[in-house]
Order: structure tokens, then C-alpha cells, then sequence
């Protein structure tokens, strides 16, 4: 394995970058999972310091030798309390991050690691007279939750792990708890030590495996996506394959739609004529540019292409298609009136006359226009119409737009 990819637990950094996303998600999970551990914990260390700190009460924290709170000259209550607020404002903050892009989420894992580590060491330093159990425990979980980078993590894991050493050998004098016993003290370093190379061994291999799925995962939704947006758009033109058109077109039509809807149909005029005298890789390059104006008049930026149609429908959005040829199908919304749909398609078509292409004077294309009625369930009868009034504008003299009612 080149030496260099240990940072990226074996891997390219492209392939990790790639990653960034899962690994974003993972952390916040698993971060959401332990501070509501962490919570509950601390919200139960509280209640029993409360309830040992009543006159006459049975004591619960003697009984598992963490008498060595009342050594403490800061409140107990008030520690644990600090704790419970702690988690309860880091587990508020894992929920704005979770809904929240713009949170900066690499700093969880670390966040969720010093919290927990440092309840950790306090609950080791009470318990004076046996070694740390407890930490052991959470510095092994966090090594194979959390994940970023293996330097990242592993200088985490040494300084979590100097600050658990330093109170053993020193103390708090802080809070009146001082050394452990050396007897005590050298087998918490013992351990300490072990454990540590542990989670530096078991964090990389553990880590390395969930980068492997995670790039598997990711090429796979990689290729769906490439086949999705194959089977959705023209790829000539960019635009809506007939098929996805028509499937979207009838789902609205089936639904429920009070909204005012124009449906358009329109073809080149000539272009069998553009194709014969300047040739068909011209003719494409035509259709490639009529296909750009058409997706610039709807909705300008479509964002990421396979998840353009879904959008589409949510957002209420225009949306076209090519039936195929030089013959396009748009389905245009957002206009409340008919004068206010003539006015943005005539604009569509000024742009499109205007359009500098070698050999042509602009591209002049025949239009056809209908509104859908509210009660129409299926795409045929507007479509019907619209092609009829498709064929008048060629009737009438080509490069114009006819429209007909709902009528």
C-alpha cells in the first residue's frame, strides 16, 4: 500500500472526496445515535447525584464506589448538570445540521469525542480507588463510529488520551481530586496505552472497509443516475424525451390541476431544407441550439439533470420535449392568463429569429398553442388541438403562433 494514501485509510483522495457525502452523513448519524446515550446518561448520573445529595435518601453512587464525589469541591449536582446541558444543546445542534447544508459538520465526530471523553475521565478520577473502565469503553466506540481523516482522527485520539493521563499522574487540583494511587495509576497507563493502539488499528481497517462500500455505493448511484438521465432527455437537443414528456404530461393531467396551462407544439420551418443545402451536421447543430433556447426560456439553470424531472413536478415548473425530428412539446406554467402566455412565447420566438447561426438568418419555427382545460384527465384532446393549430400557423404562413382555446 502507498504510504502516502494512509491518510485517505488506503484509498486516492479523489475517491475519498467522492465519499465526503456518505461520510458526512455516517458521522452525523452515528454522533446523533451516541449523544442521545450520552444524554440519557448524564441525565441519570444527575437525578441519582440529586437523589444521594437528600437527607435520609438511600444512597446509590457509594454502592459502585463513586463516593469520591463529595471530594469535589465544585457542586456535583452542578457538574452533572453541565453535562446534561452539554449534550442537550450538542444534540439540538445535530438536528439544525442535519436539516441545515451550510453547518459545518466535520466538527461533530470531534465535538461528540471530547464530551464524551472528558464525562469519561471525571467519572475515572471519582472512582480514585479502581482503574478507569469507562474510558476504555468510549475511546474503542468512537475509533469505529466517527470517520475523517486518519491523521485527523488519530491526533484526536492522542490528545483525548493525553488529557486522560495527565489528571491520573497529577490530579485536579481544581476540584480538590488528586492523583490516583501508583498502583492504580500505572495499570490506567497500561491500559491506556493498549487501547489506544488498538483504536489507531481497528479505526483504519474499520474505516477503510466503510470507504470501499461507500465508493461502491457511489459508483452505483453514479451509473443509475448516467442511465436515468439517458432515459429521461433527448441527447441531441437536451430537452425531455418523448416518453418521459408524455409520462409527466399525463400525471399532471390525472392530478387535480386548477392552475392555468398552456401546451405548446412547434417545428422548424424548412428544415429539411437546412439539412439538403448546408448538411445534417449543420441541421444538428440548429436543433442543438433550439433545444438550449427552449431549456433558457422555461427555467434558465436546471440544476442537476437527474433529478430535473422530479423537481419539475414538485416545483411546478414548464418543462419541454422532443417528439422527434425538428418537432418540439412544451408544457408551459406559472402564467395566470392567456394574454400573459402569448406575450412570453412571442418572446420565445423573437429569440429564436434572432439566433446568429452560419448560413441562416435566425431560425424561424411554426407554433401551436393551447390551453389545457381544468377538467381534461388526459393529454390527447390538447394535444389534438395544439397540433391543429400548429398546422395553421404553417397554413398561414410559417415563423407565426396560432392559439386556440380550451374550446
Amino acid at each position: 500500500m502507498d504510504i502516502r494514501k494512509i491518510n485517505y485509510y488506503g484509498y486516492e483522495k479523489a475517491i475519498y472526496n467522492d465519499c465526503k457525502d456518505q461520510i458526512r452523513r455516517t458521522n452525523l448519524r452515528h454522533a446523533f445515535i451516541l449523544n442521545t446515550w450520552f444524554f440519557l446518561v448524564s441525565l441519570f448520573f444527575m437525578i441519582v447525584r440529586i437523589n444521594d445529595s437528600i437527607p435520609g435518601s438511600k444512597k446509590i453512587f457509594p454502592q459502585f464506589n463513586m463516593n469520591g464525589l463529595d471530594r469535589v469541591v465544585i457542586s456535583p449536582v452542578f457538574i452533572f448538570v453541565i453535562f446534561f446541558v452539554l449534550s442537550l444543546v450538542f444534540e439540538v445542534y445535530l438536528i439544525m445540521a442535519s436539516k441545515w447544508q451550510f453547518m459545518n459538520v466535520r466538527i461533530i465526530p470531534y465535538i461528540c469525542i471530547f464530551l464524551i471523553g472528558f464525562f469519561a475521565i471525571f467519572v475515572g478520577m471519582v472512582q480514585s480507588s479502581k482503574p478507569s473502565t469507562m474510558y476504555p469503553v468510549v475511546i474503542v466506540l468512537v475509533s469505529g463510529l466517527f470517520i475523517d481523516t486518519m491523521l485527523c482522527m488519530m491526533l484526536s485520539l492522542i490528545v483525548i488520551n493525553i488529557l486522560y493521563l495527565f489528571p491520573i499522574l497529577k490530579g485536579l487540583s481544581f476540584m480538590s481530586l488528586s492523583a490516583k494511587p501508583i498502583s492504580i495509576a500505572n495499570e490506567d497507563i497500561f491500559y491506556s496505552i493498549l487501547f489506544f493502539s488498538l483504536c489507531i488499528v481497528l479505526h483504519f481497517f474499520i474505516q477503510r472497509t466503510r470507504i470501499g462500500q461507500f465508493g461502491i455505493f457511489c459508483k452505483n448511484l453514479q451509473i443509475t443516475r448516467e442511465l436515468s438521465v439517458k432515459s429521461s432527455f433527448d441527447p441531441l437537443t437536451m430537452v425531455l424525451s418523448r416518453g418521459r414528456f408524455m409520462s409527466m404530461a399525463s400525471e399532471i393531467m390525472r392530478l387535480d390541476h386548477d392552475e392555468y396551462m398552456v401546451l405548446i407544439l412547434m417545428d422548424i420551418d424548412f428544415f429539411k431544407q437546412i439539412n439538403d443545402k448546408l448538411g445534417h451536421q449543420m441541421g444538428d447543430k440548429v436543433l442543438q441550439m433550439v433545444g438550449d433556447s427552449i431549456n433558457k426560456f422555461l427555467v434558465g439553470d436546471r440544476g442537476e439533470l437527474a433529478d430535473y424531472p422530479e423537481r419539475t413536478m414538485k416545483n411546478k415548473t414548464s418543462f419541454a420535449g422532443r417528439l422527434g425530428g425538428d418537432e418540439f412539446i412544451i408544457m408551459l406554467r406559472g402564467q395566470r392568463t392567456k394574454k400573459a402566455a402569448e406575450k412570453q412565447i412571442d418572446e420565445f420566438l423573437q429569440r429564436l429569429n434572432s439566433m446568429e447561426i452560419e448560413g441562416l438568418n435566425g431560425v424561424h419555427s411554426s407554433i401551436g398553442v393551447t390551453e389545457i382545460k381544468p377538467e381534461e384527465t388526459a393529454i390527447d384532446e390538447a394535444y389534438s388541438r395544439a397540433d391543429r393549430a400548429l398546422y395553421r400557423s404553417k397554413e398561414s404562413g410559417r415563423n407565426r403562433i396560432t392559439f386556440v382555446s380550451g374550446e
